[in-house]
């Protein structure tokens, strides 16, 4: 070998790059484990939310000082911590969000608020549309506007023809052009929404956090690893920011409609006719919570006052701008009720504008109960608030003189006037500060304030909320409201154990394949062992380097590799053993066995076939499919080098040395040598196998059909453990109630460990929705929870006993979205595979044959899902992973297949005089070793990830084991095979067409 020299210099090298990259992440985890050592010592034993607070004063209190001192360099926290390995949701916990902004928001705010019937009614049409299509919105309003419009253009006055898009839009001019300036519009709303949701999540303080936008679809996705407060991050990220000031009603004022509302709504519940008429505007389950649990009203007659608390003023002392409480769980009943043609009838004059907006905060009653504050705000005929948050110059926490935290603002000049005449006009009333429709203080005003400041406080505000609404209102408004369609969190409690089952499944995978390879090739086996090594610490290295995330699924990409570094070792290992036999000297063996006339070519058309299915899985997938897709593409790189370099340095200097290299052991001698079996002859009975298997796979799919995930479907899926062992079915019968229809119920894992998929509410709209279906979800599961409350079991912080480890939703527009790119990934990788076996073998029946095969593996791996999902004792979901283990067993499968191919060619061009058949079932049996050789150590391998891996890795890698299994028998007696008999067929066209 050439080069050896630079090859051991580049080697060591990097080698001790990868080393000096690792220590950061060493060190980085030696100060967390410290905070959180910290936080046990000091925080309480059933506090998380505490202790997490600990744990950040102490990283806040070591982040600017040195740690290590290196002489020419020094390295503070901050400096380490930038340069660790970060890990994704699945072993740090944390969110993973993508969020929509409203293009109809947009829209509507370029129109001015169009009243336009025709407008509205495409706007309208669009939102339906998009529920069921993957198509741009701006492009399905187009289309419906089109349909709806008649002569009337965008460009109209009523619409886009306003003074304030004058010089954009000119007054008749055509929907097309008018369109384009729309779209540009957009464009620049969705950038400056980005940008103020990074200036946002740069100031939470999470380590290495993410945000990208989704090419031009209004998309914007971010990821927070580490987090541990989920309901804060969800408010910061989906806070539009839009803040108002406003007067308000007093109780005194409010409180004779409440009693006039009040007599009204009893009636309202007891006349069935009124409901009837508005069943079809309101859900089933909004009638339920109109009528309460039991339909039986001569048991309790249901009023407001069921539901509404009113602060009744009996004196002038008594007045506040408080005018009623009510529990949380009521708000939405609450709404609905207020809102009612009947009811806002009922309205004085004087109050005929009045909005009712909630505090921003919940307290607890006396009884423990959640309570939430209502406020009667003074509205007017065109909702436009006396002061906007436009004119806040800057904001920031500050604490008041009895030392509670507040929030200061500073108004313009502008403001400051407003500010002014508003408190002046306003001295002995009360005055609301609303965030994004929230009232947050609605104190009463002594005098006029003319300094351009004010404050927001309240008197449970916290430090963290006051940070929060600082850096919203600094950020700057989004320029229309951002929701959440997906959303995945991973509480740190789960994150814990997945990175403790990793780490064991990691470390047995690999002492398994160390072993292995020891006890079949010897001495040359523990070279190999060596470079598998040093293969491990390049990979780490490289993710290190490039501060690239590792996920369960990028573990399993690594382990992957490993199984390929081996693979590699082993068609080498092979054709030397084949020199040897033939009586070749040992060098001469070894110098044949890692050239490209030896094994080196079959190794990089395995590789390269595998590389192509990594590649497809990086453009298509997300989050954690990126990661399995980015460690399978770094680990081929790596398993190359050191499998056909480091491996051939050791051995080279074993034969100089003039070390008896026998590739063999005691055990393993004589081993898979001298095969010959005819397996063209039982292509027929593998062919009936193999259909009798798909066919009954297909028969499953048609009928039981396959379980599709929360990503592929929509819904809410929550992972949420219990201190006891837990009935399934008895769960999802009790929840039934809190949702309507009973959710999917499984064991996850350990017996006292649930996942429940619901679609409850899945189709509305707001952040709000998010909160009532969790807290369904508590209610329906409050009689196991024991004395665990609704903070400490929503998702987020160490769960010490039962509550939310997990989280994932997924709006059904974007599921769509989701499915749609997995085919296009499956099928693209199919055609580059394709393509590129064509180009190699210049055949089409190899083509044919790899293709067939993968079809083949495919199939079996689907059909296996779908007749097992049902009583297998872990989740078997078809989701996203499932799509990136398929397309792994793709790339496993073909780089089997190549390997064969490669062969069956080498002796086409040797054996010139064998019949065609001949050929095939000596290659097919001179591979044959290399071929059970590596898919038992690849199986070993993933059965020890499958048994000692965690809980939301099992479905992927018994889909893994199933295809590889598959795999290894489709190269032998589906690919080969198929590839014979259209090669016989291949020739007769050709020698007929030659004719």
């Amino acid at each position: 070998m050439q080069n050896k020299g630079l090859i051991k210099v580049f080697a060591i090298l990097f080698g001790l790059v990868s080393l000096y990259q690792l220590s950061f992440t060493f060190l980085a985890n030696k100060v967390e484990s410290d905070a959180v050592d910290y936080a046990v010592t000091k925080g309480a034993d059933n506090n998380a939310r505490q202790k997490a607070v600990l744990e950040g004063k102490y990283i806040d209190s070591v982040a600017n000082k040195d740690i290590i001192n290196l002489g020419i360099a020094k390295y503070t926290y901050n400096d380490v911590r930038d340069k660790e390995m970060n890990l994704g949701l699945d072993l740090k916990g944390g969110i993973n969000a993508i969020l929509q902004v409203s293009v109809k928001e947009v829209l509507k705010s370029l129109s001015n608020d169009s009243k336009n019937e025709s407008f509205n009614n495409a706007l309208a049409a669009a939102d339906k549309r998009q529920k069921s299509s993957n198509a741009n919105y701006l492009d399905l309003f187009f289309e419906e506007f089109e349909n709806i419009a008649g002569t009337t253009k965008l460009s109209d006055p009523s619409i886009f023809g306003t003074k304030a898009l004058s010089d954009k839009i000119s007054f008749d001019e055509a929907n097309v052009t008018v369109k384009e300036t729309l779209q540009n519009e957009i464009d620049s709303s969705i950038g400056t929404a980005f940008e103020v949701l990074r200036s946002r999540i740069d100031k939470f303080g999470v380590t290495q956090p993410n945000i990208q936008r989704i090419g031009n679809s209004g998309r914007i996705q971010i990821e927070l690893p580490g987090a541990k407060d989920i309901e804060r991050v969800t408010k910061l990220i989906t806070s539009k920011a839009e803040l108002q000031f406003w007067g308000v009603y007093t109780n005194a004022e409010v409180q004779n409609f409440f009693f006039a509302a009040n007599a009204k709504v009893a009636d309202l519940l007891k006349d069935t006719s009124v409901l009837e008429t508005e069943k079809d505007s309101l859900k089933k389950d909004d009638i339920d919570n109109l009528l309460g649990e039991d339909s039986d009203s001569t048991k309790v007659q249901k009023n407001l006052f069921t539901y509404l608390f009113p602060n009744v003023a009996q004196s002038q002392n008594q007045l506040s701008s408080v005018v009623a409480q009510a529990r949380v769980l009521d708000t939405a009943t609450v709404n609905d009720l207020l809102s009612k043609k009947e009811v806002k009838a009922l309205l004085p004059s004087e109050l005929r504008y009045a909005k009712f907006l909630w505090n921003y905060k919940s307290n607890k009653g006396t009884d423990g109960t959640e309570l939430i504050e209502l406020y009667a705000i003074k509205g007017n005929r065109n909702d436009k608030p006396t002061i906007e948050g436009d004119v806040i110059l800057d904001a920031g926490q500050v604490f008041d003189q009895l030392n509670k935290p507040e929030v200061s603002m500073t108004m313009n000049s502008s403001g400051t006037k407003q500010w002014a005449k508003m408190t002046a006009d306003n001295v002995g009333n009360f005055v609301a500060v609303v965030l994004d429709d929230y009232v947050y203080t609605a104190p009463s005003v002594n005098l006029a304030i003319t300094g351009g400041r004010t404050s927001i406080s309240g008197g449970t505000m916290t430090v963290a909320e006051a940070e929060d609404i600082s850096t919203v209102l600094k950020a700057g408004k989004l320029p229309a409201a951002a929701r959440i369609i997906q959303a995945e969190v991973v509480g740190p409690s789960l994150g814990q154990e997945s990175i403790d089952a990793s780490i064991s499944s990691f470390g047995l995978a690999i002492l398994l394949v160390l072993i292995w390879m020891i006890l079949y090739y010897g001495k040359a086996g523990l070279y190999a062992d060596i470079a598998l090594v040093v293969n491990i610490l390049f990979i780490f290295g490289i993710l290190a380097s490039f501060n690239a995330v590792l996920t369960l699924p990028g573990i399993a990409g690594i382990i992957l590799t490993i199984g390929m570094s081996v693979d590699a070792n082993v068609i080498i290992f092979e054709r030397i053993k084949e020199g040897l036999f033939k009586k070749k000297g040992l060098k001469q063996s070894v110098e044949e066995g890692f050239s490209i006339k030896g094994a080196l070519s079959a190794i990089i058309d395995a590789n390269i076939t595998t590389l192509l299915t990594g590649i497809i899985l990086y453009i298509f997938g997300t989050g954690p499919i990126k990661g399995f897709a980015l460690t399978l593409m770094i680990g081929i790189a790596t398993s190359l080098f050191t499998a056909v370099f480091i491996t051939r340095l050791l051995i080279d200097r074993s034969v100089n040395k003039g070390s008896n290299l026998t590739f063999n052991t005691s055990v393993s001698k004589g081993w898979f040598q001298n095969i010959s079996v005819e397996f063209l002859k039982k292509r027929k009975i593998a062919y009936i196998i193999s259909g009798a298997i798909i066919v009954a796979g297909i028969v499953s799919i048609f009928s039981i059909g396959l379980k599709q995930g929360v990503d592929f479907k929509g819904g809410r899926s929550y992972v949420v453990r219990f201190e006891q062992s837990m009935n399934a079915t008895e769960v999802a019968s009790n929840l039934k109630e809190a949702f309507g229809t009973a959710p999917e119920v499984k064991t996850y894992g350990d017996d006292n460990q649930l996942k429940i998929t619901t679609v409850y509410k899945i189709d509305e709209e707001g952040q709000e929705v998010d909160e009532q279906v969790q807290n369904a979800l508590y209610t329906g599961l409050k009689s196991y929870l024991g004395t665990t409350t609704y903070n400490d079991f929503k998702p987020g912080f160490e769960k010490e006993g039962a509550g939310v480890m997990s989280y994932m939703k997924v709006e059904p527009t974007i599921a769509d979205d989701i499915k749609t790119s997995a085919l296009y990934a499956v099928f693209g990788s199919l055609l580059i595979v394709f393509l590129y076996i064509l180009l190699r073998f210049r055949k089409v029946s190899f083509s044919i044959g790899a293709v067939v095969a993968v079809f083949h593996d495919v199939l079996i791996v689907l059909g296996v899902f779908s007749i097992t999902y049902s009583f297998m004792p872990f989740d078997m979901e078809i989701g996203q992973s499932f799509i990136a283990a398929i397309l792994t067993v793709v790339g496993y499968s073909l780089n089997d297949t190549v390997v064969i191919f490669d062969r069956i060619r080498e002796f086409t061009g040797t054996h010139p005089n064998w019949k065609y058949s001949e050929v095939v079932d000596k290659a097919l049996s001179s591979t044959l070793g290399r071929t059970i050789n590596t898919s038992l150590t690849t199986l070993l391998v993933m059965l020890a990830i499958f048994t000692f891996g965690g809980d939301s890795i099992k479905g992927f890698m018994f889909a893994l084991i199933v295809g590889v299994a598959v795999g290894t028998y489709s190269s032998l007696f589906v690919a080969t095979p198929i590839m014979f008999d259209t090669s016989k067929k291949e020739e007769k066209i050709t020698s007929s067409y030659t004719k």
